[in-house]
């Protein structure tokens, strides 16, 4: 017996066909969902195996960010980074000291202004973000070696 309760609701579940018509997109143009899809799947992805191993060390994504732009860009200001993540300095700092304090990030006075602080990657660190960077290198190799 149907349950007259939610006789008016829509149907449970996905579906492609049902998605395209509740788009509103006229019917010449159409949606993207596939596209959309496909690129939360690829970064689903690409986070799971930084995400392993990040817990291993109590670490989340925003470890993960931090130390790959500091790897990647020795001398960086704290400034700097902040511009790159887009994020306040008040997020930005709770990250950054368990990274400095772990010893994966060294923090410097930076030599013509010493209001600077300049951020390297120790090797632990590089060893680390190094780490965290193969797996998305390997996938990105894989993919582009498609025939």
């Amino acid at each position: 017996m149907p349950d007259v309760a939610n006789e008016d609701l829509p149907p449970a579940g996905y579906s492609p066909a049902q998605a395209a018509q509740d788009s509103g997109s006229p019917a010449d143009e159409p949606p993207h969902y596939d596209l959309i899809e496909l690129l939360f799947f690829a970064y689903r992805d690409f986070v799971a195996d930084p995400d392993r191993i990040l817990a291993e060390y109590g670490f989340g994504r925003a470890h993960h960010r931090v130390l790959h732009f500091v790897d990647r860009h020795p001398g960086l200001t704290i400034a700097e980074l902040l511009d790159i993540l887009r994020i306040t300095k008040q997020s930005l700092n709770r990250v950054l000291k368990e990274l400095i304090e772990q010893g994966y990030i060294a923090q410097r006075t930076g030599t013509s202004d010493r209001r600077h602080r300049l951020l390297t990657c120790t090797p632990e660190g590089r060893q680390l973000a190094r780490r965290l960077a193969g797996p998305g290198r390997q996938r990105v190799r894989r993919a582009s070696c498609r025939p």
